[in-house]
């Protein structure tokens, strides 16, 4: 009787690890999740800015190419 007593005990504990192991699986799904939602979003806002800054250098004043050379030398 000890030895299926040991192998309910090993079962149990077992199923007990795997039960903590796919409540952790499922917490980082779900962070990974919200990751992707974000580096979307994120992406999205770089893009507008990027546009922002695109369209700003074409209408300031004064804007020129920042590798010509000033016109003294």
């Amino acid at each position: 009787m000890s030895e299926l007593s040991d192998l309910t005990g090993r079962i149990d504990d077992l199923e007990s690890r795997l039960a903590f192991q796919d409540d952790l699986i499922e917490s980082l799904n779900e962070v990974v999740a919200r990751q992707d939602q974000e580096m979307v979003r994120l992406r999205q806002r770089l893009e507008s800015l990027e546009a922002k800054l695109d369209d700003l250098s074409t209408v300031a004043p004064g804007s020129t190419d920042s590798h010509e050379v000033p016109p003294h030398y």
